[in-house]
């Protein structure tokens, strides 16, 4: 099989990092996946990749770790030729108070939702530059810019993707001459199917209730929007927060 582009797409196991991955899968693409810890649910999202034609890799390991995303971008390289595009969408939601937090809660929330995507970033540069589909994507968090709403805050990953949206204009900027683009989509509320849900059940209840259009994202509403900042079509498109929230930029 020819492949037209290589993806590596972190969180691929569920939510919002398996939909991506099942709406991207096809002939003529090849997907790097990985996921820290749940293995079943990444072994559901490679099956169903592989279905739909794309050619799949795997690989369990914590972003967090170092050296692993660089690891990441080596075994893509290795088994595809080349790193053609980047879905970094792994992170973690934290509730807590401003006043519980110490500097150690603000260093874990930049440390999961903000320094992976740069070390995957500056790993795969080379490949990015030399690609004629170069594209990164970074999932942010409304909680980057929106407080006080359904009376949840999450302050360390708040500091984490406000900081992830700045990296990336910062990106977006050095890379545009290069013919790169690098973009955020910024969901609101979104179902987690899968895995861990930083709410509880009520409060998913009230979460639908305080979005405009009355209900919360599903997974593949998100990845529709990373697909677009992935496409042909979307090459003059760079340095830009897709807010995919049903209205929660608008209150």
């Amino acid at each position: 099989m020819t492949i037209e582009r290589s993806v590596v797409i972190t969180g691929a196991a569920s939510g919002i990092g398996a939909a991506t991955a099942r709406r991207l899968a096809a002939r003529g693409t090849a997907l790097l996946l990985t996921t820290r810890g749940n293995s079943d649910g990444l072994a559901d999202t490679v099956s169903a990749a592989r279905e739909a034609g794309a050619a799949v890799a795997e690989v369990m390991g914590d972003l967090t770790e170092p050296g692993f995303p660089e690891h990441l971008i080596r075994t893509a390289r290795d088994t595809f030729g080349r790193v053609d595009q980047i879905v970094s969408n792994a992170g973690k939601a934290e509730k807590s108070t401003f006043s519980a937090l110490d500097p150690s809660d603000v260093m874990r929330g930049v440390t999961i939702n903000t320094l992976p995507f740069v070390a995957l970033a500056n790993a795969a540069r080379a490949d990015l530059e030399a690609s004629p589909v170069g594209r990164v994507v970074a999932v942010s968090s409304f909680v980057a810019n929106d407080f006080g709403i359904n009376g949840t805050i999450f302050p360390s990953t708040a500091a984490g993707k406000a900081a992830l949206e700045a990296l990336m204009k910062a990106l977006a900027y050095e890379l545009a001459p290069t013919g790169v683009t690098v973009n955020c989509v910024a969901p609101g509320f979104t179902r987690k199917r899968g895995g861990h849900a930083a709410l509880g059940a009520d409060a998913w209840v009230a979460a639908a209730r305080a979005t405009p259009s009355g209900r919360i994202a599903e997974p593949e509403d998100i990845a529709a929007a990373i697909a677009f900042f992935l496409s042909r079509e979307a090459g003059h498109v760079t340095g830009q927060v897709l807010r995919v929230d049903g209205g929660l930029s608008l209150l």
